[in-house]
C-alpha cells in the first residue's frame, strides 16, 4: 500500500467518477432528481470470507457488490443511475488487486449506465469490508414494495432457482461444476433490470436469503401466507444434474438475486407476455392465501418439511 488516501481514490475510483460526483474532490455529491420521479437508495455489504471467498478473482468481487445492489432496483422496477463505495481496506490487499477490482466496476458500469458518485475509504485490521448505496429512480408512486399481496396473488419468481447456493457449495468442492456455470452464477449475479415488474406486481422483492425465507419477509410485511409448490420451482439443468438431495439447499440458500414477485391472477398473460420480450423467464410457484408464514408443498399438497429456512445475517 502506497501513496495515502487521496493517492488510492485518485488511481482506482476517480475514472470511475460521473455527472455529479464534482471529481470525488469534495465532501459530497450532487443529484437532480427529474419532475414526477422518486429516489430510491439501497446498501449492501460483502465482507471478506463471508459473502465471498477470500480466492475469488478481485473483479468479479467488484462486480458482484454493484449488482447485489442493481438487483434491488429491479425488485422495485426502478432504474440505477449511480452509487457510493466504502471501502474498509486490510493491508493484504495490494494495488494490484484493487486495480482489478476497479476494472470490474468500469466494466459493469458500462454495461448499465450506471457511474460513481463517492463514498469512503479507511484501513482496517480486519477482513476487506465493502459497502455499496445504489441510487435509482422511479416513476412517482410506482415503486413495488414488499407489502401488497393479496389472498389469491399468485407467486412468481424469474430465471432458476438454487445456482447462487450450488455455486457456493462448488466452489467449495462439495459438488461437480465441469461447465463452470453455477460458480458463475455465484460469483456474478444477473440483475434482473428491464423486467417490468413495476407494471403488474402487487408485492415483491429479490431473491437474496433464500427463497423460503425471501417469501416469508412478503407473507410478513404483507400480513398473509404464502404456499410454494415445490415442484413448481424452476431449477437449472445443471442443478437437477446434481440430484434431488439438493432441494432444501436450493429453496434455502441465498444469492439467486431473481424477482419473487405476487400478482392477480388476471395480470398471468401480461407476466407471459413481458417474459417473452424480456427473454426472461417469469414462472409461477404458489400462491397467497389468508394466514401468515410460508408453506413449502410437495406434489401432493403435503408439507415438506425443512431444517433451515435461509440466510441468517446474525
Amino acid at each position: 500500500m502506497s501513496g495515502g488516501e487521496f493517492d488510492f481514490i485518485e488511481r482506482f475510483f476517480r475514472p470511475l467518477a460521473g455527472e455529479g460526483a464534482l471529481g470525488l474532490r469534495d465532501d459530497a455529491a450532487l443529484l437532480d432528481v427529474p419532475e414526477g420521479r422518486q429516489l430510491i437508495l439501497s446498501t449492501d455489504t460483502l465482507v471478506e470470507a463471508v459473502h465471498f471467498l477470500p480466492d475469488d478473482p478481485a473483479e468479479t468481487v467488484s462486480r458482484k457488490l454493484l449488482r447485489v445492489s442493481l438487483s434491488d432496483c429491479a425488485a422495485m422496477g426502478a432504474v440505477p443511475r449511480a452509487y457510493l463505495l466504502n471501502i474498509s481496506r486490510p493491508s493484504g490487499f495490494d494495488d494490484l488487486w484493487f486495480a482489478s477490482f476497479s476494472a470490474g466496476l468500469a466494466h459493469d458500469q458500462a454495461l448499465y449506465d450506471v457511474r460513481l458518485l463517492g463514498g469512503d475509504t479507511t484501513g482496517t485490521r480486519g477482513p476487506l469490508v465493502l459497502s455499496l448505496t445504489i441510487i435509482g429512480e422511479v416513476a412517482r408512486g410506482r415503486a413495488v414494495s414488499r407489502c401488497g399481496a393479496k389472498p389469491g396473488d399468485r407467486l412468481w419468481v424469474t430465471g432458476t432457482i438454487g445456482d447462487g447456493a450450488m455455486g457456493l457449495m462448488a466452489r467449495l468442492g462439495e459438488v461437480p461444476d465441469a461447465d463452470g456455470y453455477l460458480t458463475g452464477r455465484y460469483r456474478l449475479p444477473q440483475p434482473r433490470l428491464g423486467f417490468p415488474v413495476q407494471n403488474f406486481a402487487s408485492a415483491g422483492m429479490d431473491v437474496s436469503d433464500g427463497l423460503v425465507q425471501d417469501a416469508g419477509h412478503l407473507a410478513h410485511e404483507s400480513g398473509v401466507g404464502i404456499d410454494i409448490e415445490a415442484e413448481a420451482v424452476p431449477l437449472s439443468p445443471q442443478v437437477r444434474a446434481l440430484g434431488g438431495a439438493w432441494l432444501e439447499t436450493c429453496l434455502t440458500g441465498g444469492d439467486d438475486y431473481e424477482l419473487l414477485f405476487t400478482a392477480p391472477e388476471e395480470a398471468s398473460d401480461a407476466i407471459r407476455q413481458a417474459s417473452r420480450q424480456s427473454g426472461l423467464e417469469a414462472t409461477p410457484i404458489g400462491h397467497v392465501r389468508e394466514g401468515s408464514g410460508v408453506r413449502v408443498l410437495n406434489g401432493a399438497g403435503r408439507d415438506v418439511n425443512l431444517t433451515r429456512k435461509g440466510w441468517q445475517h446474525f
